[in-house]
């Protein structure tokens, strides 16, 4: 039986009955209902009332080619066809899985040039986790294996993602974290800064948070340093141009690898292929997934410097790896993928064109909202603080819940968003043009000023 033969209804009761969300007070969205998504096309998500919905959110900050692209959905069936499955254990390999290695090292910084796939971010996180400790022991350093962190960085939901990511949500309802992770703060001054501090000179601040942790800990004793280029999940936050060279600078004298979180800024978003090539960044590793394949297939990668790739490789079996390594029909949507991107030139689109533009529409549009604190972008990301008070930065008693009223009165005008904290955020496809940009700051005005009626009055 198709669910098309389904009312509206009888999916939110079997969904209420039998699936359980991520991320979700189950409780109270089964008193709510779930919306029910059917169907989507380019720009648009549809519901299964008739609601279309411009998707600000690029679905989980991953359609970066839009949906409905018949060319992904023609490279999974015809290699379903050919090789539906096969592992990567047995010394063996699968077409698109070299060749999308190969795609991903000539895309990647030039150092850069051994790629280990896996199926989620978390997934590949926890793998960069194994891979520089491992890295460590060979090189017969294997106290060498603190990783140190940011406060409020996401890098997945599994046991070790989220004992490496800084959300105090997430360690809370988790149990003991794992051992050997230590967190610093966030390159955040719209919140962190000091009165009077310049924006470059709280970048130096921050990244010297960094050093401190290493002098802490011993330099002997730390692995790796982990980021975000920007955090995602935390509220899109921004570091100041001064943050991550100095990071960088930190890391060397101290022996200390650099691990770069791309899996929501790859493939694009931040006008570069990677944003490690945004913001000059060389790292020693870094964690791709969800615009690898534009969300079409389940698909991730960790892409190692040649450095720490070889010294693994010389040391024998490395005992890792996942039943849907290089799944030939991921691998083979990811090259389809990656060559809509390139031959439509989204990057530089995003880069020249459609990156300023929304940051620029967004500011004309709320820069003079009394909930607005700051408007702030970088490529096709984009953040919305929500205050009290304009001058002095209050926030709302519950800013978190001040922003899902913001949220639930854009989606409602037509645009789905996405709350994080007290913060607003968008990430939308990067096939946006100015028609939506425009679209999307008409409506992010609507909602905030059908919030401001309940939370100002």
């Amino acid at each position: 039986m198709s669910y098309r033969n389904y009312t509206t209804a009888q999916l939110q009761e079997i969904d209420n009955a039998h699936h359980m969300h991520p991320f979700t007070d189950s409780d109270g969205l089964r008193k709510e209902g779930t919306r029910v998504i059917t169907h989507a096309d380019g720009a648009y998500i549809h519901d299964s009332e008739g609601n279309a919905i411009l998707d600000g959110m690029a679905g989980l900050w991953c359609v970066n080619v839009g949906y409905g692209r018949e060319e992904l959905a023609t490279a999974a069936y015809e290699q379903m066809q050919e090789l539906p499955y096969y592992n990567t254990f047995f010394k063996t390999t699968n077409p698109p899985a070299a060749l999308l290695a190969k795609r991903i090292a000539e895309l990647a910084p030039d150092h850069m040039n051994q790629v280990f796939f896996g199926a989620s971010g978390s997934e590949s996180n926890d793998t960069a986790i194994r891979t520089v400790r491992h890295y460590w022991a060979v090189k017969g350093k294997p106290e060498k294996h603190i990783i140190i962190a940011r406060e409020n960085a996401y890098h997945g939901s599994t046991i070790a993602a989220t004992s490496m990511g800084g959300m105090s949500a997430m360690h809370g309802q988790m149990g003991p974290a794992l051992p050997g992770f230590m967190h610093v703060m966030a390159p955040y001054d719209f919140e962190e800064a000091h009165e009077g501090e310049t924006r470059a000179e709280f970048g130096l601040r921050a990244a010297k948070a960094v050093e401190d942790a290493i002098l802490e800990a011993g330099a002997e004793n730390v692995a790796a340093f982990v980021g975000e280029p920007i955090q995602g999940a935390g509220g899109v936050k921004i570091p100041p141009e001064t943050y991550w060279p100095e990071v960088q600078r930190i890391c060397h004298k101290y022996d200390v690898l650099l691990m770069l979180d791309e899996v929501i800024t790859g493939f694009g978003r931040t006008g570069a292929w990677f944003a490690a090539q945004s913001m000059g960044i060389q790292p020693d590793t870094m964690t791709l997934a969800k615009g690898i394949t534009s969300g079409y297939q389940p698909l991730s990668a960790v892409v190692l410097s040649d450095e720490i790739a070889n010294t693994i490789a010389s040391s024998g079996e490395y005992f890792h790896g996942y039943t849907y390594s290089g799944h030939p029909v991921a691998c083979a949507v990811a090259l389809a993928n990656i060559d809509i991107i390139d031959r439509e030139g989204l990057v530089e689109r995003v880069r020249g064109e459609t990156g300023p533009a929304l940051t620029n529409a967004l500011v004309e549009a709320l820069a003079d909202h009394p909930l607005v604190g700051e408007v702030r972008g970088f490529g096709l990301l984009a953040a919305i603080e929500i205050v009290k008070d304009r001058q002095t930065r209050e926030r709302f008693d519950d800013s978190a819940e001040a922003a899902v009223i913001v949220r639930d009165a854009a989606i409602e005008a037509g645009m789905m968003l996405r709350a994080v904290g007290g913060t607003m955020i968008l990430s939308p496809p990067l096939i946006w043009t100015q028609k939506e940009i425009d679209e999307a700051a008409r409506i992010a005005r609507v909602a905030f000023d059908r919030a401001g009626e309940e939370l100002l009055k």
